[in-house]
């Protein structure tokens, strides 16, 4: 009877407990909001605000980012302020170069930042500031600029093409139903080829049959819901969840559970085997840092950036390759004057060097579609930006890539058209301002990767235009964006494959 009662009064209390924390877990959250409604204005009448919580953007334009530009583009300062989220938005280079260098200190990536990808990223470099962020940015300067670690970048993505690319693009090329998803195919490359850079595994999504690695699954899925927080009207909504692992939070969870095991797994396997003689990034890292958390959140995040930025810049090139095929004859020209009509495999360093058509050719892309469309940091201090944009402390300032490559004081009144001789003089390549073209970042976090990313693409690019020639399976397609990361085409970009002896234009 004792014991009955005993188990009777341990339930009435773990209910009683449960019910006072979800009572009091309602009441902090409502309260929360609250304060998050005054603070950010979120029912501000002003014409912008009106047409965001709206959404009537959407029956003139297909993409946000598009109508971010028609704002700023309409602004007399090239900045605008977007009341409902406490955003302050800029395609003015003045702005960027102070937020990115003159006052670099008191515009930090930022708690708000770090929290959307903190399950994800946890303290690697892409969500820190402070001492965590120069500690890594050291330490990834060391590595990255190094000859030998460029050299074993090249053989990976050298391999991946020869023995995984070019003969999966044969394979549809040589079949009647000659198409694919051009989005999907270079998403498999680049993470094959940056968990092969990254950790030395090799998982093989670009293999003829074209397998669902499982890692690359919650990869994805764990960049997808973590982008997703992002997108709430507050970040309550996205906690709230987390705290009651209900809903996308949940399957974000799981999503980075299975992430982490993959992750310690191989970073367990490698300090069994040992990681002195070995040349991934991980092995590099080992050397130094011996916390394995710590190194799982290192390379996670040069993984989320390596991947998924270098599939989308090749994607965006292959669309615009399409509809310029002027832009493909002078890369192919100017391809076989430096390598011969003949030669089969990927350039050699010296050889993509000398080819600054094809330079030029990507940079223009990049600034038509920059895989990071926009980029924020939050302000620590009250402060003014140089166009005399007042900027409250807490205020998330962004500054807008795809916006700015679209501003006709900056690249003139044919800012809209793809033209690679926009970046030569005297046939040379010449590169402008970071501050007006910050694709890669810059400042102090320009991207330490850029060199490596802009070889890769350049390999792929050389190595597929002069074997195949491409098409668009809908002609006047264009492309929608899909909310993320990075810039992700809704649907994938969908083409005709031939080889190019056989394709029809070259019959």
């Amino acid at each position: 009877m004792d014991s009955e009662l005993s188990l009777l009064l341990r339930s009435a209390m773990k209910y009683s407990f449960s019910y006072l924390f979800f009572s009091f877990t309602i009441f902090f959250s409502f309260f929360s909001l609250l304060l998050f409604f005054l603070r950010v204005n979120l029912w501000c009448n002003c014409d912008i605000c009106r047409n965001f919580r709206s959404a009537k953007w959407l029956t003139d334009f297909d993409n946000l980012c598009d109508w971010y530009t028609h704002l700023l583009r309409n602004s007399s300062s090239r900045t605008i302020h977007i009341h409902a989220l406490n955003n302050t938005i800029t395609a003015n280079p003045d702005n960027v170069e102070y937020m990115l260098k003159t006052k670099f200190d008191n515009y930090p990536k930022g708690k708000p930042f770090s929290m959307v990808l903190g399950d994800l990223l946890g303290r690697g470099i892409f969500n820190v500031d402070g001492n965590l962020w120069k500690f890594q940015r050291k330490m990834a300067s060391l590595e990255l600029g190094s000859v030998s670690i460029r050299s074993y970048a090249f053989q990976v993505v050298s391999r991946e093409i020869k023995h995984r690319l070019v003969p999966l693009l044969s394979s549809v090329a040589s079949k009647e139903s000659n198409s694919l998803d051009l989005q999907d195919v270079f998403r498999r490359f680049s993470f094959d080829t940056i968990c092969r850079f990254s950790f030395g595994i090799d998982p093989g999504c670009l293999e003829l049959s074209l397998p669902m690695s499982e890692f690359a699954v919650a990869f994805d899925l764990a960049s997808k819901l973590s982008a997703e927080r992002a997108l709430s009207f507050s970040p309550l909504v996205w906690k709230i969840k987390r705290l009651l692992n209900i809903g996308s939070e949940k399957k974000l969870r799981q999503a980075i559970c299975m992430v982490n095991v993959l992750a310690n797994e191989v970073i367990n396997q490698r300090r069994r085997l040992g990681f002195a003689n070995q040349e991934d990034l991980l092995s590099r890292f080992m050397g130094t840092v011996n916390d394995d958390a710590y190194l799982k959140d290192i390379v996670i995040s040069f993984l989320l950036a390596g991947r998924d930025t270098v599939a989308s810049g090749l994607t965006s090139f292959f669309f615009l390759l399409s509809q310029n095929p002027e832009v493909e004859s002078a890369i192919l020209t100017e391809s076989n004057r430096v390598m011969g009509p003949s030669q089969g495999e990927v350039g050699s360093f010296q050889q993509l060097r000398d080819m600054p058509y094809l330079q030029a050719a990507l940079y223009e892309c990049l600034r038509l579609y920059p895989p990071v469309q926009f980029d924020s940091k939050f302000a620590q201090e009250d402060d003014v930006l140089p166009d005399g944009t007042f900027v409250k402390k807490g205020t998330r300032v962004t500054y807008h890539p795809y916006a700015m490559g679209r501003m006709e004081e900056l690249w003139g009144p044919d800012c809209l058209e793809f033209k690679p001789e926009r970046w030569l003089i005297n046939g040379a390549f010449t590169p402008q301002s970071p501050f007006k073209f910050p694709v890669f970042q810059a400042g102090l976090r320009v991207c330490l990767g850029k060199e490596l990313a802009l070889v890769e693409m350049k390999s792929v690019v050389l190595s597929v235009i002069r074997q195949f020639k491409f098409e668009l399976a809908e002609p006047g397609w264009t492309p929608k964006f899909a909310p993320g990361l990075t810039a992700t085409v809704r649907g994938g970009l969908s083409v005709r494959v031939w080889d190019r002896m056989g394709s029809p234009q070259a019959a």
